[in-house]
């Protein structure tokens, strides 16, 4: 949706052991209904279309390098389902062979991802199915289905638990994944009280797990744009089953999109800002482990900033994995917000070199 007067600058509707112990805690209140069985009604396969993208900066198709990241290749992708789009949560699979999306109209999208060498080509075997209530039905209202961050606490993609963010109805609900479907909800995680305060279009926007340091298995949460004239974003991780709150600086007015975890305890944080005199950009912040804390307020470190001459659009979801030496490889997706005329779901690859 593009609003004819938006606010300065404009949000995305605008644009065009330590682990299991986590997800077990009691602040996982079992909310739901017991039997967690996902019905089959409305799960289907679905054809991807991939378009390459060769090289990540237009004018510079000879350029690999980017800061500490190595592009590895990129796609455009489309499909004839009407549920295709709207990706603003990203988890990959340890090998990076299959990922799972979750859309903010409500859906899930399970693919596994083609390779030649170290580029990614296609998304295959793909399945899309929706996002369910506590009943086992779709949630099917936006206020309740605006799902916008999800991370893996527990298992696999085939057979484990997932915590998914929503905005709106602000909450952070766990489902069970079985047989690589996404179940109903089964419980919820106690959000700290000011988060009833965030902005309905503006909640939780990036969720993670901390993979090392000394909160390692805690879950981690950012609001799109909660700085309440601060000049910092908000912030919470999970310590004991308890939200405490940490910041992460302001800078340039760009809102948070996603987080991603890394082996080390650090943290990755995916940005995105937008004007129409500008068009849309995409930034992407280092967190050292050792400053992660509740109460910290932190600026990070910027690995890559790009603007709209590079291949990106509203780049929404983030995952790791790792690739056959052990290197750490990052993935993004974008949310083409169903605007197919003016927007592209994007599907991008780079190695993280540790220099």
């Amino acid at each position: 949706m593009i609003d004819a007067n938006p606010p300065m600058p404009i949000h995305r509707r605008a644009v065009a052991g330590g682990l299991l112990a986590v997800v077990t805690a009691p602040f996982l209140a079992p909310a739901f209904a017991e039997d967690n069985a996902a019905p089959a009604a409305r799960v289907e396969h679905i054809e991807i279309d991939a378009r390459p993208i060769t090289h990540f900066e237009r004018d510079r198709p000879e350029a690999k390098r980017f800061g500490p990241l190595e592009f590895c290749g990129g796609l455009v992708l489309t499909s004839s389902a009407n549920e295709f789009g709207g990706w603003s949560a990203l988890i990959m699979e340890p090998a990076g062979r299959s990922l799972l999306a979750i859309s903010d109209e409500g859906s899930w999208m399970r693919a596994d991802v083609d390779y030649e060498g170290a580029r990614p080509v296609g998304l295959s075997r793909a399945r899309l199915g929706p996002l369910l209530g506590a009943d086992g039905r779709p949630l099917t209202r936006k206020v309740e289905h605006d799902a916008e961050a999800a991370t893996l606490i527990e298992g696999t993609l085939e057979r484990g638990t997932l915590l998914i963010g929503f905005e709106r109805h602000h909450r952070i609900d766990r489902y069970v994944v079985e047989n690589a479907e996404v179940g109903r909800p089964t419980g919820t995680l106690e959000l700290p009280a000011e988060a009833k305060r965030m902005p309905a279009n503006l909640g939780i926007e990036a969720l993670t797990t901390l993979k090392g340091g000394p909160y390692k298995g805690s879950v981690v949460a950012f609001a799109e744009r909660f700085t309440r004239g601060s000049g910092y974003h908000t912030g919470w991780i999970w310590v004991g089953g308890e939200p405490q709150k940490f910041q992460l600086k302001d800078i340039d007015g760009f809102n948070i999109t996603d987080a991603a975890g890394l082996a080390d305890g650090s943290l990755l944080v995916l940005e995105r800002f937008f004007l129409w005199s500008e068009g849309v950009k995409m930034r992407l912040r280092h967190l050292a482990a050792e400053a992660i804390a509740p109460g910290a307020r932190l600026t990070g470190r910027t690995l890559v900033e790009a603007d709209a001459s590079f291949e990106i659009d509203n780049m929404e979801g983030l995952g790791v994995h790792h690739g056959p030496n052990g290197e750490t490889i990052l993935s993004l997706i974008s949310d083409d917000n169903f605007n197919h005329i003016l927007q592209r779901t994007i599907f991008l690859q780079f190695m993280l070199h540790e220099d």
